[in-house]
């Protein structure tokens, strides 16, 4: 479908390395909206669409998965992306929803531009084919210590990690330093909140800044 230009809806994006807390967030918020009378739609990526989710398990759970390689991994989780705006995101904005979303481009930035060390300018270009002109009105990053992440993986089930969640402190490492710096190039758009605060705590400070900045 031909992306329209937006109406009064919102696409506010969640982003942090894995176990930074943007799954209980993003049910908080959508808590909040709710209450509003507004619609309210969640989604995820990789995935929220059936192909997506197709996509999603290729990436996070195919036997050969430790062998694919950077580019493959950028190219997969873009697919989803692009079939995730077009599909689910775009309409529910024309129609005037609040979308939240458990990751969108900035993941491939971090994850795969600065972590797995992908050239900027070719991250870049395929994210703006991917997602056309759908772009966040909101990113909030849930910042945690590198080992905070790691600890709180542990303490997960006992499902077997997958192959994101199998990545070194160094990959971790570098996950987190690449969105604060995303984060104090474009201030504008970002908020950091400190994921090691309790959840209420980041819950309140989350919906105080959303009602601040998109009024």
């Amino acid at each position: 479908m031909p992306l329209k230009q937006k109406t009064s809806g919102k696409l506010i994006s969640f982003e942090g390395s894995e176990g930074s807390g943007k799954s209980t967030q993003i049910a908080l918020l959508a808590a909040h909206f709710q209450q509003t009378q507004r619609e309210v739609l969640t989604t995820r990526e990789p995935g929220g669409t059936e192909i997506g989710e197709q996509i999603r398990n290729i990436i996070v759970h195919n036997s050969k998965g430790d062998e694919m390689c950077a580019e493959t991994e950028l190219l997969l989780f873009t697919a989803a992306r692009a079939q995730l705006v077009r599909e689910v995101i775009a309409p529910a904005i024309m129609r005037g929803a609040i979308v939240l979303s458990d990751r969108f481009l900035d993941s491939s930035t971090v994850y795969q531009g600065i972590a797995r060390n992908l050239a900027a300018d070719p991250v870049a270009q395929i994210n703006r084919f991917a997602v056309g002109n759908v772009m966040p009105d909101l990113t909030i990053v849930i910042d945690v210590p590198t080992e905070v992440s790691l600890a709180r993986l542990k303490q997960r089930a006992s499902d077997l990690p997958d192959r994101m969640e199998r990545e070194n402190v160094d990959f971790y490492t570098k996950v987190r330093e690449g969105y604060l710096v995303l984060a104090q190039g474009m201030p504008e758009r970002f908020l950091v909140v400190d994921g090691t605060k309790s959840a209420d705590v980041i819950a309140k400070k989350i919906w105080t800044e959303v009602q601040a900045r998109l009024k």
